[in-house]
């Protein structure tokens, strides 16, 4: 079995995330894909609760036997990818383990803790974002377990869909779900809309 572990904030999760796990397996460089969003511990500018995200992950993928969510990085500890993929490594012994992440995460490799580990001992399925050169990484460090896939992702942020929930209180590039979630608990300083 391949499983992808694709990491990340998810803050929120969107539809370009679930189209992602969706066309990899699709194109069956995966089989499942699991979610692990990082814990709290991470630091990043309006990040809210890992929970949170943890449950909107949930919801996003509920219909999906494929797509699981996993809480392993919730603990209150920071925990680094290679010990993420070690742990599902450790999980699953018979399956393998992949990394999943974007253009703009590889550009960043070199700054992970043991990222040559990583990159000798899984594959990394990177996700071609629309104007992301990688070039220069990829002269840079050892590229034989990297594959580059190009599946039309749009390039959609966390960070504009945010803005939109707290200028407009709503954004299309939710599930119905999440996006009814994100206003029960009025997430992100959504903006009150009439009828809500």
């Amino acid at each position: 079995m391949k499983i992808g572990i694709f990491g990340g904030s998810f803050n929120p999760p969107h539809k370009m995330h679930k189209k992602i796990a969706l066309e990899l397996i699709k194109k069956e460089y995966v089989e499942k894909v699991i979610y692990v969003p990082t814990g709290n511990k991470y630091s990043k500018k309006d990040l809210i609760d890992a929970k949170e995200r943890l449950e909107m992950l949930r919801i996003m993928t509920q219909n999906n036997e494929n797509l699981l969510v996993s809480d392993y990085e919730l603990k209150n500890i920071l925990t680094y990818t290679y010990q993420t993929l070690d742990y599902f490594k450790s999980l699953y012994p018979n399956a393998k383990v992949c990394f999943i992440c974007g253009t703009d995460n590889l550009q960043e490799i070199t700054t992970w803790k043991n990222y040559n580990y990583i990159l000798n001992n899984y594959k990394i399925l990177v996700i071609k974002r629309n104007n992301d050169n990688v070039e220069n990484i990829m002269n840079s460090v050892n590229t034989r377990n990297i594959i580059i896939i190009d599946i039309n992702a749009k390039d959609l942020s966390s960070t504009s869909i945010r803005k939109n929930l707290k200028e407009n209180g709503y954004t299309f590039d939710l599930d119905d779900e999440v996006m009814d979630y994100i206003r029960q608990r009025k997430l992100y300083n959504i903006k009150e809309k009439d009828g809500y």
